[in-house]
């Protein structure tokens, strides 16, 4: 049976053999192009800057909880070192979890990069500066409804996002945001994490995403009861892309640890099926996501 789709394709995807490291070295800067470096970690080259969004390539968090329950033992390596990143102009951190505000990835980011700036909440600055060991001139605090360019070719706007809930500062800032990335007139959309709430999808729309990097690794009580906030599931995912208009998701947060994961064959299903109204993609290091305009 032929798939119809709603809407046309914003990426093209690209498989690769070599390390994800030859493949940055190698990068020709050209256009805007995407790498997923695990959970929800991606790597953006777009028109000759490298953009981080919620790198963690380290260990830190199997360090903490090893003999605990719910073990954070990766597994998947990291797709690349930290040595290896090169030159980094811009990291977009969405929240403090240490997944997604990790030390022992941004203090060594920013020692190797000292022209390299940092977009962070605002409710989370102080954090920030202690995490990846950096004055509060180099980072870029926001709030939801906040827009800046932080690079010539390079607006974030950031959002509201709920892990599992909205939370907020005793100043009234957002604890959990996603951003909006306007790269040149290719614009991506990464959640942060997130579940559904009222008025995300109308907050996201009007900023015309044409890719979506949503988490799917779902939510479970016994997780919450233990510390352990969830996600969108991936039908979620699916939904909220389709009602923001992307043409594209990337779904990630998947893969990195045993009790807070998603068996991948299910994304997969749903990429090949029939009805979706998105092209549906999932995240895997060793592929190269070009986006068009």
């Amino acid at each position: 049976m032929e798939r119809i789709l709603v809407t046309p394709r914003a990426l093209t995807t690209t498989a690769f053999d070599e390390p994800l490291a030859a493949r940055l070295a190698a990068s020709t800067k050209a256009g805007v192009a995407l790498y997923w470096l695990g959970q929800a970690g991606f790597v953006i080259e777009a028109h000759g800057r490298r953009i981080l969004i919620d790198p963690y390539l380290s260990d830190s968090l199997a360090q903490k909880y090893r003999g605990k329950p719910f073990s954070h033992e990766r597994l998947m390596p990291a797709s690349v070192s930290i040595d290896d990143l090169g030159r980094v102009d811009l990291v977009l951190v969405t929240h403090q979890h240490t997944d997604h505000m990790d030390p022992a990835t941004l203090n060594p980011i920013a020692a190797a990069n000292p022209e390299c700036r940092f977009v962070a909440p605002r409710a989370a600055l102080n954090e920030a500066m202690n995490r990846i060991g950096v004055g509060a001139e180099r980072i870029i605090a926001l709030d939801a409804g906040d827009s800046v360019r932080p690079l010539p070719e390079c607006s974030v706007s950031a959002v509201r996002a709920a892990h599992e809930t909205l939370e907020r500062s005793p100043e009234g800032w957002h604890r959990f945001l996603g951003y909006v990335c306007d790269l040149g007139g290719t614009r991506l959309y990464h959640s942060g994490d997130t579940v559904l709430f009222e008025g995300l999808a109308e907050e996201v729309a009007p900023l015309r995403p044409s890719v979506a990097l949503l988490p799917v690794n779902g939510r479970r009580a016994e997780l919450l009861n233990a510390g352990i906030p969830g996600n969108l599931t991936l039908d979620e995912a699916c939904g909220l892309a389709a009602r923001i208009g992307s043409q594209d998701l990337v779904a990630h947060h998947h893969g990195m640890f045993a009790f807070n994961t998603i068996d991948p064959a299910r994304i997969d299903a749903m990429a090949a099926r029939d009805d979706c109204t998105v092209h549906v993609h999932r995240a895997r290091t060793s592929v190269e996501y070009r986006l068009s305009n």
